[in-house]
Parts: C-alpha cells; structure tokens; sequence
C-alpha cells in the first residue's frame, strides 16, 4: 500500500479506537465509538479501497480532481469516499481528508461529549495528569468547570465564558486564546516562566486536538 503510515497517524489521534469487523473484512477507525475511517482489505489482506468521510461538496471535488477516488464502497455515497490505497492522492491530501473526516464524525457528538472524547478541558489541559484529580478535583469535564481552585460554587472562568456563555467545545472555537480571562485566570504559585509555559502547552493541545493529534 502507497500509505503505510495510516494506522500510526489515525491511532495517534485522540479518543480513537479501531476493530476488525469480520464479516466485511474491514479495519475501522473509531473516535467516540463512531467509524470516521475504514481500511477495506480483500480475502488475502490486502488493502483495496480507504474508505472516509467528507461533506457532500467536498467529496464531489475530491472525485473531480483524483479518478482515484470514488464514492463510498458499501457506504453512503453521498457523504462518504473510498479511495484506491496505490493511486495517485498524494500523501498530504489524504491526510487532510482523514482530519476532516475525524472532525466532522467528533463535531457530531455534543460539546460535553467532545471533551470527554478528547480528553481535555475547554482550555486544554488533560486532567487526568493532574496529581489532584480524584482527591481535590474529579476534572473539568465532570465538575463542569467547579474546579477546586475556582472561586466556591462557581465554574472557572475559563470554562464559564467557554462552555457555559459561547457553548463552544474548546476554547478553539474561539480564535482569542489566550483572552484576557486565560490571563487573568492563573496558579498563584506560578511564576511568569511557568504560567507561560503553561499557555503555550495548552493551547498546542487545542490546536492539536482539532486535528486529533497529541
């Protein structure tokens, strides 16, 4: 196959799973237990279609543009493509159309859903490698956003304007991170090299979970 570098790079994203299904012989890409992906592999194990999803329009160009690339085998054609795994799709268009299609089957689920599926609060960060999570916090998601350092009975400011006035999933919806409430909102005990880095290693998660990676 001309992509032998499809498993690693769609296993890489977050929340992704895969199974085998059996009865069709196909290798399926999951995130949040919804197939975005599909590896169609014939009676001896060789690949011979990828199968993904795009809007309707885009699809339609992708098929314009690379004979390679025909309607969904075995799946809806209006909104799923299957392309040959030897044509011509150059490596970097693939990708690009494996990312839409994981955005689009994660920007299906609820914003709630979403965080949960990635694994991140709405400014970034992962609480599962906080040290409080399960004794002074149990996470972003799950307190929604009454973390233990947000003023008592109320939602970090972060996640109050995020989820709770703009009902985006991540602050990336939003294009101002990091606003004056990133600023604003800070462990006292950072100091400024610190909280920086801080800023910088969230807000490449966000960019990085709107394509699924790490």
């Amino acid at each position: 196959m001309k992509y032998p570098w499809i498993d690693e790079y769609l296993m890489a994203k977050r929340g992704v799973t895969k199974d085998l299904q059996p009865d069709w012989n196909w290798i399926r890409y999951h995130v949040g237990g919804k197939m975005f992906a599909a590896v169609l592999l014939d009676g001896d194990g060789r690949p011979y279609y990828i199968n993904l999803k795009l809007e309707p329009l885009e699809g339609e160009l992708a098929r314009r543009q690379y004979p390679d690339v025909i309607p969904g085998y075995y799946s809806n054609k209006q909104h799923w493509n299957s392309v040959l795994p030897d044509g011509a799709v150059p490596g970097d268009v693939l990708r690009h159309w494996l990312d839409r299609s994981y955005q689009l089957v994660l920007g299906g689920f609820g914003k709630a859903r979403q965080r949960e599926i990635l694994g991140l609060s709405v400014c970034g960060t992962d609480c599962s490698a906080c040290p409080l999570l399960g004794k002074a916090c149990e996470g972003c998601n799950a307190a929604c956003g009454k973390v233990f350092h947000a003023p008592a009975g109320k939602a970090c400011p972060i996640y109050a304007c995020c989820a709770g006035r703009h009902r985006f999933a991540t602050c990336a919806a939003c294009g101002e991170a990091p606003c004056g409430i990133w600023l604003s909102t800070r462990d006292p005990s950072m100091t400024d090299e610190q909280f920086r880095r801080s800023v910088d290693s969230r807000l490449a998660a966000l960019k990085n979970a709107q394509t699924g990676g790490r």
